[in-house]
């Protein structure tokens, strides 16, 4: 099984290091305190095994083997089921290109005595937070809805680097949009789709963090309910943040790719002036190249020794004249 961590943990500290989830759980029935089971990238089948060792809710269970969800939080009995999506924001290579943001896939269930985390994405880095949280007992021993508020903290802290990469992409979209780079369109779609993947995964964030604000049962109301709340409003205020942004972003997005129409049509326009014009002016010597041109036995001036040099003469007359008003008009 891909078992990143397996630890019991009792008064916020960690008392044991199972080899496997059916000992996890004996452990933290015998003993008391709480488990935290964190899985990469598991198959089906061991997420039912997992499933089955916790009595999981299998609603719950179907959601976590589907990857392509929206976050959500959901409360299955005493046990709460999340869905996550933290931001992985490639570096960037410098050449003043889009780069594209990816999203991953972050499951939690959160119980009286148990945590289990499902992720399919290499941040947050789970390794890290609980050295975090094992290095402070006193918070760690408010349970599992402490792991669960640093949980969610990680999270969002994946979007900021995610909202400063947009920012830096829109200003290169801004800069470009009036140098006529033939890029510039396939930049605002690009910066536009990323945008609605953040828009994606923090709009839906943010009434995951109200419901769970509201939905704490008495019993998980003690000492440290006070703490874990202010944690959690502050994750509240920054997920809102992002979740604004991305909506301010987008509306901008929506403004450049406006302003581009506008100049791709008025330079089409400009083109079609400069099509018309030299048709135009073409037209003219056409016209008298088809009239002499219908080889009729009489017709006017058809032998006269001076003809040619005279229809040639009217075909550079009429074509100067017309370039002359098309060229004081702006059309060429």
């Amino acid at each position: 099984m891909t078992i990143m961590d397996n630890a019991v943990y009792v008064d916020g500290l960690r008392t044991a290091n199972p080899a496997s989830i059916e000992e996890t759980y004996e452990i933290t029935r015998a003993r008391g305190g709480i488990a935290w089971v964190d899985l990469a990238w598991p198959t089906a089948e061991e997420i039912q095994q997992v499933a089955a060792e916790f009595a999981l809710h299998h609603l719950a269970v179907e959601d976590a083997i589907a990857v392509h969800q929206r976050p959500k939080i959901e409360r299955f009995d005493d046990a709460l089921f999340m869905v996550l999506h933290p931001a992985l924001d490639p570096d960037g290579s410098g050449d003043g290109r889009i780069g594209r943001v990816e999203f991953g896939t972050l499951h939690a269930w959160v119980g009286p005595d148990f945590v289990v985390t499902i992720r399919r994405s290499a941040v947050p880095d789970l390794a890290t937070m609980r050295e975090r949280l094992e290095s402070r007992p006193n918070l760690l021993r408010h349970g599992p809805r402490a792991i669960l508020a640093t949980l969610l903290e990680q999270v969002v802290d994946t979007y900021r680097p995610v909202v400063t990469r947009l920012r830096t992409d829109i200003d290169q979209v801004e800069d470009r949009l009036f140098s006529r780079d033939p890029e510039v369109s396939r930049g605002i779609y690009e910066a536009t789709r990323e945008v609605i993947g953040l828009q994606r995964a923090t709009l839906p964030l943010v009434d995951v963090l109200r419901a769970l604000r509201d939905d704490a049962p008495p019993a998980e109301r003690g000492p440290g309910y006070v703490e874990l709340e202010r944690h959690l409003r502050s994750v509240l205020d920054h997920a809102v943040k992002y979740a604004e942004t991305a909506d301010t972003y987008r509306s901008l997005l929506a403004n450049v790719l406006g302003a581009h129409s506008t100049l791709v049509t008025q330079e089409q326009n400009e083109q079609m002036k400069q099509i018309s014009a030299w048709a135009a002016i073409l037209f003219a010597p056409s016209l008298v190249g088809t009239v002499y041109g219908m080889n009729f036995r009489h017709m006017p001036e058809l032998h006269w020794t001076f003809g040619y040099p005279l229809a040639l003469l009217v075909m550079v007359v009429l074509g100067a004249i017309l370039y002359r008003v098309f060229k004081r008009v702006g059309w060429l």
